[in-house]
């Protein structure tokens, strides 16, 4: 693939083991990452986690889209559930290009908050353990209005708070916005680790 992004991407790509990839929509952000991926010298591996829905014509050509930008080269795997366990079966001569947290996230959101960090968790420690080389797409999807809904205020706090976690693991951590890509690492001061939150306890209310 010729990349528009080449210039200066060479030396970050060999130097980094986890780089995360987050903005809007429409920002470039994959475009940014698969110019990273194919900066790395290694097996690029696209690990795809939106799932197929035919009834979706506009979902579907977003997902053609994507597919029509990536090299013939790569091999592709579609991965909407067990994204941990790919990210520890890859091996050292392989770039997983993940695109994306939020539709990872998305097909996931339905768990109770136990279960969704015991997920979140592993995926964690997956990253962290793995030989390959690691590239992950998110969506910056908090700097609007609070979801009126409350799946809606799950998805944007979860993903906000997993994204800020792969940040704090993450080499280099590249925000993607109109069309420009800052390196966040490079620029910003890292902050210490979120606080732990725990879930509120409903009080008992006597019949």
């Amino acid at each position: 693939m010729g990349s528009k992004f080449s210039l200066n991407l060479t030396l970050e790509a060999n130097m980094t083991k986890i780089s995360l990839v987050t903005g809007p929509a429409r920002s470039g952000k994959s475009e940014w990452a698969e110019a990273l991926a194919s900066q790395s010298q290694k097996t690029v591996v696209y690990v795809a986690t939106a799932q197929m829905n035919p009834s979706d014509p506009e979902w579907q050509a977003r997902i053609l889209r994507h597919q029509a930008r990536r090299p013939s080269s790569w091999k592709t795997l579609a991965v909407p559930i067990a994204l941990a366990h790919t990210i520890q079966s890859a091996i050292a001569t392989e770039c997983l290009l993940i695109d994306s947290l939020g539709t990872w996230l998305a097909n996931l959101i339905e768990q109770d908050e136990a279960t969704w960090q015991q997920e979140s968790q592993q995926l964690l420690t997956s990253l962290q353990q793995s030989q390959a080389e690691i590239i992950i797409v998110a969506e910056e999807t908090g700097w609007g209005v609070v979801p009126a809904y409350p799946l809606g205020r799950s998805f944007r706090d979860r993903l906000g708070t997993l994204t800020r976690d792969v940040g704090a693991i993450a080499q280099v951590v590249y925000l993607v916005t109109a069309g420009h890509a800052l390196n966040l690492t490079a620029l910003g001061q890292k902050l210490p680790p979120a606080p732990t939150i725990e879930p509120a306890i409903e009080p008992d209310i006597e019949p």
